[in-house]
């Protein structure tokens, strides 16, 4: 699983632009006003190698006068709670608070290792800012600009150092297939699991939320391991309140990380939403095998206005960026369809692991050329010129190309779509690097390596 580190601190120190620095994009709203960012904000990034996942929170204060920051206060104690490493900012120019020494005391008390990082130091001037925080008894202490990058290297390298040791992903010797159980609240995912392990090993409620911790159950499906883990309900994030709730979004984010293949459930009685779109970005974005699951087909009556054809219709308007996921529709509660699953489980799994010999990547790319010429960049063509495989789970492919910055995204649409008429790849991503090739007297990478 991905280390998680969380950056915690007073409001109004930078967190949320620091926060953003680091994933490389805009997920967390910055604003001068204090309290902007009340919920955790999860985002993904990397370091000398090294995935990571970032937690922004809302701030602490030693003494809130209103329920809002109080409850702030609380999501910030969960974010440290399921942190490896903890980021204390705090504010240079503004030098030593209370509300620093109380985020401090909290850190320490957690047990975790803690960064301290002084923000607010656009230049060496003002590195002096950062002495009094020593004082805090932290072993790290860095001057750093959130909004300008100074001082970046230092900061994530005494992260990374602190991230506990690299643990060799579970079962993969002995062929263990994981399989995540994901969805909002109360579609029915531990129903459907009962289903499949043939007992009610899971607690099954009409109330949203009875599933709060990730919970694995390993079964034998026709000699095949199979690990199923249910997970929380992940709902918008304007209607997550509860304390308990919010740490198990974070368990369901994490969940994703360490399994192979993700069952995303859905309610046939109300059809895709905008969640169920966000949930699937996120299994996309980690490089997950999808499967989507229509529960409580029992319930949809079979009329004009609500039927397959209508989901089909929704489906491709709604989640156009899963049209490559199998869609099975099925009764969790009277187990309807449930018997194909595992078996469509295992045919995913496959695609996720397939491999490809470079002689057939190169026949396949001299012909998908030959039937759709790429387009031109200012007149000059772009040449493909090369593919071989580079990785699996997900399958990932290296082109050689004289002008990456002129392959389009719907040519890139294009070379996927003739790879899964071609090779199958049922409910996998495809993710295709397009890179320039090495000219004589460049050194070699270990892509050049594999031609």
């Amino acid at each position: 699983m991905l280390p998680v580190v969380a950056i915690i601190g007073r409001p109004n120190v930078g967190k949320s632009t620091l926060f953003n620095r680091l994933v490389g994009e805009k997920k967390a709203l910055v604003h001068d006003r204090p309290g902007v960012t009340r919920d955790r904000n999860y985002g993904t990034a990397a370091w000398l190698d090294r995935d990571y996942m970032l937690v922004d929170t809302g701030g602490f204060d030693p003494d809130p006068d209103s329920q809002l920051f109080a409850a702030m206060r609380r999501q910030s104690e969960a974010a440290i709670g399921e942190a490896d490493v903890v980021i204390l900012l705090v504010d240079g120019q503004t030098g030593m608070t209370p509300a620093d020494k109380a985020a401090a005391s909290i850190a320490r008390a957690a047990k975790k290792p803690v960064v301290v990082a002084v923000n607010k130091c656009d230049d060496a001037m003002h590195d002096d800012n950062a002495a009094d925080f020593w004082s805090l008894g932290f072993d790290v202490v860095v001057p750093i600009s959130a909004e300008h990058g100074r001082g970046q290297w230092e900061l994530l390298t005494a992260v990374v150092e602190r991230f506990p040791s690299e643990v060799a992903p579970e079962a993969e010797e002995d062929g263990e297939i994981r399989i995540a159980v994901l969805g909002r609240p109360n579609v029915g995912k531990s129903t459907l699991v009962n289903q499949l392990l043939g007992e009610e090993r899971h607690v099954v409620a009409d109330m949203p939320g009875t599933t709060v911790d990730a919970t694995d159950s390993v079964m034998d499906y026709h000699g095949q391991k199979v690990r199923l883990v249910d997970t929380a309900g992940i709902r918008r994030r304007a209607r997550v309140e509860d304390d308990v709730e919010q740490l198990a979004v974070g368990a369901s984010i994490r969940t994703i990380e360490r399994c192979h293949v993700v069952f995303v459930v859905l309610d046939g009685t109300e059809g895709p939403t905008e969640q169920d779109a966000r949930l699937i970005g996120l299994v996309l974005e980690r490089g997950r095998a999808l499967v989507l699951l229509v529960n409580k087909w029992d319930a949809v009556r079979e009329t004009e206005d609500r039927n397959i054809t209508v989901l089909e219709d929704e489906f491709s308007r709604k989640l156009p960026h899963a049209t490559f996921a199998p869609v099975l529709y099925i009764s969790a509660l009277t187990g309807k369809g449930v018997h194909r699953i595992l078996d469509l489980a295992r045919e995913v799994y496959e695609a996720f692991n397939t491999r490809i010999s470079t002689a057939k990547l190169n026949d396949f790319l001299r012909a998908a050329v030959a039937a759709h010429s790429p387009p031109q960049l200012h007149n000059h063509p772009i040449r493909y010129q090369y593919m071989t495989q580079v990785r699996v789970r997900p399958p990932t492919f290296c082109v050689f190309v004289n002008n990456p910055e002129g392959v389009v995204e719907h040519y890139d649409r294009f070379l996927k779509n003739r790879l899964r008429e071609n090779y199958g790849f049922v409910g996998t991503p495809l993710r295709i690097e397009y890179r320039r090739r090495r000219r004589l007297g460049e050194a070699r990478t270990e892509i050049d390596g594999e031609e």
